[in-house]
């Protein structure tokens, strides 16, 4: 029954279709959900810190229900995406229940569309690859594919990586900083992928062609079976996706830096640039994502498996109630600047 604690990373979706179906007073139950609840019940429940033992990595790698539970949510967030435009294009909304819509489909489009695109993406299988990318679709981020996985995870903890939120960076500086150049990274890689093939820029091997015109593609579909309150609902939870998404990159590698040595090379990226979190309910709802220090140091691990290091750098709190505390400023640089190795921290 353990294997099945996963099924919590549903009560996201769960607390959207409530608050799109109902509408009225729930309408934000998603975001009190997401935003209150969950990091209530991070302070309540214990930190986990215990590894798996080696029969038991060898057993949950066996079982094909941990790849069915990423799986799933591929009819469920597209079942929500196009439920949510079809309410609010069929049925009578007020303002304020069209905003709680947008932002429970939006949130559902980060945790479990992007973040799990984002485990299928280091996948080897292609097929599983196909269906993260997929997941990426109607957050119009599929080019995240190619730059988190040929740029961040060869550049992270650098002032290279986009992904890498400065010290005293704050996480709305960061919004605009990591969207514009992982697009422009995505581009720039995708270019180089092509030269190393000798291929020219207009092949059709040029996947980011494809990935813009797939997302043109989804938003003109959706125009022209819902209209401009369908387009804007589409784009609006598109937005609230990504940033809910650029929010957890901010958190993952604040402030940590991969030093030089003395050749002039970066040092291999370690499980102390990244920040962990053992918290039991963040770790569970999103897919063991905030072990994210085991993710850097063995990328191809699956995320039932991952591990928590002793020098991995530790946030005193889960990534959910993390992302709320990085809306303000000042606290998060109150609370995580002393804990940033003072090595790392470039004057």
């Amino acid at each position: 029954m353990k294997d099945l604690k996963y099924l919590a990373a549903f009560s996201i979706p769960i607390a959207a279709f409530i608050s799109i179906y109902f509408k009225g007073s729930l309408v934000f139950i998603t975001v009190i959900f997401s935003f209150i609840i969950i990091p209530i019940l991070e302070l309540i429940f214990p930190v986990e810190n215990k590894n798996l033992e080696s029969k038991d990595v060898e057993n949950k790698l066996k079982n094909k229900i941990f790849d069915w539970l990423l799986y799933l949510n591929l009819p469920i967030v597209y079942g929500l995406v196009f439920f949510g435009i079809y309410e609010a294009t069929n049925t009578p909304v007020e303002t304020y229940e069209l905003v709680g819509m947008i932002f429970s489909v939006g949130i559902v489009l980060g945790v479990n569309g992007i973040n799990v695109a984002h485990e299928l993406g280091h996948r080897q299988s292609t097929n599983e690859r196909f269906l993260g990318k997929a997941l990426l679709l109607p957050a119009q981020y599929i080019h995240f594919y190619i730059e988190h996985n040929f740029g961040h995870h060869l550049h992270a903890a650098t002032p290279e990586d986009p992904a890498t939120a400065r010290y005293n960076q704050s996480v709305y500086s960061f919004w605009f900083t990591s969207i514009f150049r992982q697009y422009v990274k995505a581009w720039d890689i995708q270019q180089k992928l092509l030269k190393n093939n000798n291929k020219s820029f207009f092949s059709v091997k040029n996947d980011m062609f494809w990935y813009v015109l797939l997302q043109i593609g989804y938003l003109l579909t959706v125009f022209s079976f819902f209209g401009s309150i369908g387009l804007l609902f589409s784009i609006s939870a598109a937005i609230v996706g990504i940033l809910l998404l650029e929010s957890v990159n901010y958190i993952e590698h604040y402030g940590l830096l991969r030093l030089k040595t003395k050749s002039g090379r970066y040092e291999r990226v370690k499980e102390m640039h990244s920040w962990n979190s053992n918290h039991v309910i963040g770790r569970i709802v999103l897919y063991e994502l905030t072990r994210h220090s085991d993710h850097h140091f063995k990328t191809t691990k699956k995320y039932q498996i991952l591990d928590c290091h002793d020098e991995s750098p530790q946030m005193p709190f889960g990534y959910p109630t993390s992302v709320v505390l990085a809306m303000v400023p000042p606290l998060w640089f109150g609370i995580m600047n002393k804990r940033v190795p003072k090595e790392m921290v470039l004057e």
